[in-house]
């Protein structure tokens, strides 16, 4: 992968950046998400958002290789600490947990003024990002799952709008996505029955244990996932 070839995973993050949009992309590692978007003319500027000054330095000798020096800047901070209120379009996140990108999210929600979209690619806990949209009145607009290297990720994609608008069944879609549900892709399919077997086989580990009220609110959780999953797969 480089900036000239991306991962099938960041290529679909990409494939969602409006031309002509001012991006953020936070956790940008070696920056080759802007460095692409730039060179493909999706976008008009960028900022690599980097918490760790290794892969700082990878990113700005990137935007350095490609001689992106005006376009592009690498900036050291936390999270949506590297932007200001109105300086960018569209902000992508990718590669991080489903709970730290909703923390990254929350913690700024200042830094959101001026932003049109948010494009998310967690690696897990996809859930946990569709409830902070719904509570902050962002409109989930897109939804895409792809396999990669064995691995199964989803990407969520949001603008300011209505939150509610493409949910009908809250439980269901919140954890496995309206767009998705709809679909049903093979992929989908795979993903959640790989999830059904694995929660079933915690779920009679914790059959065989001792009774507590932590074990017993876990099992009501993984009953009731259970319940929901088998039922979007029948």
């Amino acid at each position: 992968m480089n900036e000239e070839k991306l991962s099938k995973r960041l290529e679909t993050v990409a494939s969602y950046i409006p031309k002509g949009a001012t991006l953020a992309d936070i956790g940008s590692d070696h920056a080759y998400l802007p460095c692409f978007a730039y060179l493909n003319g999706m976008i008009t500027k960028g900022i690599a958002g980097e918490v760790a000054e290794g892969p700082l330095q990878s990113a700005k000798k990137q935007i350095s290789k490609n001689q992106l020096t005006n376009a592009l800047e690498a900036r050291k901070g936390d999270g949506l600490e590297v932007i200001q209120p109105n300086e960018v379009t569209c902000i992508t996140i990718a590669g991080m947990g489903g709970s730290l990108i909703r923390s990254i999210l929350d913690k700024g929600k200042s830094k959101l003024r001026g932003v049109e979209r948010l494009i998310l690619q967690p690696n897990i806990g996809a859930s946990t990002i569709r409830e902070w949209l719904i509570e902050n009145d962002w409109e989930l607009i897109a939804e895409e799952i792809l396999e990669e290297d064995k691995k199964i990720y989803e990407v969520l994609v949001a603008e300011k709008g209505s939150p509610q608008k493409p949910y009908q069944n809250i439980d269901q879609e919140l954890l496995l996505g309206p767009f998705l549900l709809k679909e049903k892709s093979p992929i989908f399919i795979k993903k959640w029955s790989h999830e059904l077997k694995h929660w079933e086989r915690i779920l009679n580990q914790l059959n065989d244990a001792e009774e507590t009220t932590e074990n017993r609110l876990r099992k009501e959780e993984l009953e009731q996932k259970i319940e929901i999953v088998m039922e979007a797969l029948t």
